[in-house]
């Protein structure tokens, strides 16, 4: 076995998940939760700007929340 070692990056992943679709309202991507403008810049930020996004990413989920019911629900509610 060869013991040369492997050149690994000091960096952040990408919290993307391979859902790329961007809230029309909220104006973040539904499967990562990130602006369009973090997901733009990611790979020229520094590994504290993306640990910054990376905790702030949790609390956005709820800007998602669906509402239930669709047409009918809002009807019955008119």
């Amino acid at each position: 076995m060869n013991d040369i070692p492997v050149w690994t990056r000091d960096e952040i992943e990408s919290p993307c998940i391979r859902v790329c679709v961007v809230h029309p309202e909220a104006g973040i991507c539904t499967g990562c939760y990130r602006t369009t403008d973090e997901i733009a810049g990611w790979s020229r930020m520094g590994a504290k700007e993306r640990r910054e996004i990376m905790a702030a990413l949790p609390d956005r989920a709820p800007l998602l929340r669906k509402r239930r019911g669709g047409r009918a629900a809002r009807l019955a509610r008119g």
